[in-house]
């Protein structure tokens, strides 16, 4: 929490609220308040700073709120920006201009920001006050959910009142929990307000094939406490039809209300169906009050969605500066995922205009729909709905109300016109979320943002939702801005492209390679990854002929060096298991080479201080203690972390060492752009970490979920989730398609995230590619997997049974014998530390102190 700042010098803005549109207001008005005219005091119901509520969903099965954390949500340094955590605005003194918090502290303001947003609808159902009800809006109502459904156990059955978007949310949560889904929803079809009959027909199918019951056209009549013979007593809800549902716990999501409270306690006017009445400018009945998200009844409409509330907060913050803005009017189209389904909504999705035809595109069997929405003489776009398939949404949606540049039916269907971004007009609005037009993003592209995050940085577009980046990408395509794919400038082709020529032709050499497809003799950037890919298309040692002059220093001793010209020693522990007997040699090889250890974060043993002459010695031991090679020098797998998992933890689901190990074991000596790290967590309390790795597998009930895509570095970023409920045998065959696509495909250096990222379509197009084999490459991938499992041979063993690789590991070639005069430690403490240049390379001043201690 910031420390509370004098008023004296400055105007006093209160902002009551700190969600996602309360804090883009106070990030708003600090970035434009350049002479520091308003001090501004936060005051937040929640006692988490502003987070992703829209993202929410992503919480379940990582359960890491920090993860959901909108950057800079705490004003760090901002000493104009007053944070107050907990404390909720209670009423509201107009005549005195004051804000009493719950807390009981007055304070005064110049000008009141109403931020309070919504709260959920909770039908008035007998028995809606049991235990065992829950809403679904907040981090802590997740938690709640958590704790009722691991009480249940898995496989108990759980209701959803409510089948629109966050009902289907709420549904899913309940699915990855274990238990078993029932939606209720009183119209007679799932997210009425998005879809029509002919697209709600075809999402209840889709969701109902993954495991939802579905029951439409009823509606909650009551909800009955039965008590048990044994265990816990559960709930039944009964239905209009006289039907029941007897379950562990009941989540209403029937929509949401405008938060209003105080604004009707304090007498300002409220508009006809809640909410607080504003102008266009956003300022309510009361001069220095105004009203922003949910909670706004702009001209007497409410907007529920982020994108026109984030609109509300510029605007405000232009007001007080000074500034004239007003209300656009909002672009309620909605994109989503849900369970896996594409459903968008867009413009006049149910043909309400006066004359509006519609040309519906219905593929049952495909599982998918299509409606355009067009003006009587079918020359304007007026809006559409697309479920199964959403892919033509976003070249779509920026058309509405623009004449179309096709026929209808050939933009829906399969084999008609693509629709391309310079189709466009430059007015058009490209990312909705927050407000970038196609001009905007072009007139980046001419300042010299030539790709994705430099457009991000530019403009903002694609840096809520992501929607939007695929017409990005076509923009940057089609702008004429020449973006190189060189590898460097002895290849002009990408890597991708060099692997599908050393893979097409048999080269197998880097000398073949770059007199038939390069130029010149090669360079640093180019020799190691022409090493890495002839590495990852055959089983060759890397030391072997010609490869061996093509590695950096690390490949090419097999080690990490260090900063004092030593040489670090990993051995391979799968999944975090080692023998008694391999601990006591590592103990034994650490104290005769006299060498530093520590315990990595991989769950692995590193040794420190190895000169290269000695390497052979400790891995010849090593090697007979029935140990491998970890690979922590090379761009390949690392690590396969794991928790203990059912075998001996009371929440472990599966056996998380076990298949640790076979992971570890199965992809051993990949190489790859860039280094891989994997884990395997036991159950949803997520132990090893498995979601900020390339490959992440967590236990459920029923089998494995697969995230993919997460790194750590210096821009750390969460996996996301590829598929659910894997039994053994496809979550292992997914991987493989995973690992080897993405081997082909990246870029040199580029790490998973980014990689995945810079495809078209990003993670739905993975999971198309390796989940649907939608380019029919996957039992190609699979090959290719399986000739690296055959082919593997630890790197070491084969060192040692080969005197010319033997031969290298040397300090000095003319002086074999001889050690590196140069190499020297200081061991006077507690810890064995390098000395550079003669002066010993120590901790840090507090850590010093610390270690004292």
């Amino acid at each position: 929490m910031n420390s509370p700042v004098e008023s004296t010098q400055h105007s006093t803005v209160v902002v009551a609220g700190h969600g996602m549109v309360g804090h883009r207001f106070v990030e708003a008005l600090r970035s434009r308040d350049e002479t520091g005219r308003w001090r501004v005091v936060v005051l937040s119901e929640e006692k988490r700073a502003a987070y992703d509520r829209v993202g929410l969903s992503s919480y379940i099965g990582a359960w890491d709120a920090a993860a959901l954390a909108l950057p800079g949500n705490e004003y760090p340094g901002d000493e104009l920006v007053e944070l107050r955590l907990g404390q909720r605005a209670e009423t509201v003194d107009r005549a005195a201009r004051t804000v009493t918090t719950c807390t009981g502290e007055t304070i005064g303001y110049d000008a009141l920001v109403l931020a309070t947003g919504s709260y959920p609808f909770v039908p008035p159902v007998p028995g809606s006050e049991h235990p065992g009800c829950f809403v679904y809006r907040t981090i802590d109502d997740l938690d709640g959910i958590r704790s009722a459904a691991a009480a249940a156990g898995s496989g108990a059955h759980g209701v959803v009142i409510g089948g629109g978007l966050l009902g289907l949310e709420a549904a899913n949560a309940l699915r990855l929990l274990g238990l078993t889904p029932h939606v209720v929803e009183y119209n007679d079809r799932l997210m009425p307000a998005q879809v029509d009959e002919g697209g709600g027909a075809i999402l209840q199918k889709l969701v109902t094939d993954i495991g939802l019951q579905v029951h439409t056209g009823v509606a909650t009549a009551s909800i009955d406490q039965v008590a048990a013979a044994d265990g816990p007593s559960t709930l039944r809800v009964n239905l209009s039809d006289d039907s029941s549902i007897d379950a562990a716990l009941v989540v209403f999501s029937a929509g949401v209300r405008p938060r209003d409270r105080i604004a009707r306690a304090a007498g300002l006017d409220i508009g006809p169906r809640g909410g607080v009445l504003t102008d266009l400018g956003l300022l309510t009945s009361d001069p220095d009050i105004y009203a922003i998200g949910e909670c706004a009844a702009i001209e007497g409409v409410c907007y529920g969605l982020v994108a026109p509330g984030y609109t509300t907060a510029e605007i405000v913050a232009d007001r007080l500066l000074g500034g004239a803005g007003e209300f656009p009017g909002a672009d309620m189209s909605t994109k989503l995922k849900l369970l896996g389904v594409d459903v968008a909504s867009f413009g006049d999705a149910h043909g309400s205009t006066e004359g509006a035809l519609s040309v519906v595109l219905h593929d049952a069997a495909k599982g998918t729909y299509a409606k355009l929405v067009v003006s009587d003489d079918a020359q304007i776009l007026l809006g559409g709905i697309l479920v199964g398939d959403a892919t033509a949404y976003s070249a779509l949606r920026p058309l509405v109300g623009r004449p179309l540049p096709a026929e209808p039916a050939s933009l829906i269907s399969p084999t008609g016109a693509e629709l391309g971004a310079d189709a466009l007009p430059l007015d058009a609005q490209i990312c909705s979320c927050n407000n970038v037009s196609k001009g905007a993003i072009c007139g980046a592209i001419t300042e010299g943002a030539c790709d994705i995050p430099g457009i991000k940085s530019c403009t903002g577009a694609g840096t809520s939702c992501g929607g939007c980046v695929p017409v990005i990408k076509k923009l940057l395509e089609q702008s004429g801005v020449a973006m190189s794919k060189a590898l460097c400038e002895h290849f002009t082709q990408s890597r991708a492209e060099l692997f599908q020529i050393v893979q097409v032709t048999g080269i197998r050499t880097f000398s073949g390679l770059i007199s038939k497809y390069g130029t010149g003799s090669g360079c640093d950037i180019c020799k190691p990854t022409i090493a890495s890919i002839l590495a990852s298309t055959s089983s060759e040692h890397i030391l072997d002929g010609e490869q061996a002059a093509l590695q950096d220093t690390n490949d090419h001793f097999l080690a990490n060096l260090q900063k004092n010209g030593t040489y670090s020693v990993v051995p391979r522990m799968p999944g975090g298991e080692v023998t008694a007997e391999q601990l006591i040699t590592i103990g034994e090889v650490a104290k005769e080479f006299g060498l530093y250890v520590k315990v990595t974060g991989g769950q692995r043993i590193d040794l420190f201080g190895a000169r290269v002459e000695q390497l052979p010695r400790i891995w010849q031991r090593l090697v007979d203690a029935g140990m491998e090679s970890g690979h922590a020098y090379g761009k390949s797998l690392r690590t396969v972390k794991s928790c203990v998992g059912s075998t001996w933890c009371r929440y472990g689901q599966q056996d998380s060492v076990g298949m640790a190990v076979l992971l570890e074991k199965r992809y051993r000596g990949l190489r790859s752009p860039h280094k891989l790290k994997l884990a395997v967590s036991g159950c949803a309390r997520e132990c090893a970490e498995a979601r900020g790795k390339d490959v992440g597998v967590i236990a459920t009930e029923n089998g494995w979920n697969l995230y993919v895509g997460g790194n750590g570095g210096l821009t750390p970023t969460h996996a996301v989730l590829l598929a659910s409920d894997l039994d053994d045998q496809t979550l292992i065959t997914y991987i493989d398609r995973y690992l080897m696509f993405y081997i082909r495909t990246a870029d040199r250096l580029q790490r998973t995230a980014p990689w995945q990222e810079s495809l078209a379509g990003g993670i739905d197009y993975v999971r198309q590619v390796i989940c649907q084999d939608s380019l029919g490459i996957a039992e190609e991938l699979e090959a290719a997997m399986a000739e690296h499992i055959a082919g593997y041979r630890d790197e070491w063993a084969a060192v040692l049974e080969d005197e010319e690789k033997l031969s290298r590991f040397v300090s000095f070639v003319n002086a074999p014998d001889e050690a590196d005069p140069t190499i020297s430690f200081d061991d006077s403490g507690e810890r064995k530390v390098p000395v550079l240049l003669g002066i010993p390379e120590v901790m840090p001043a507090a850590a010093t102190a610390t270690r004292g201690k």
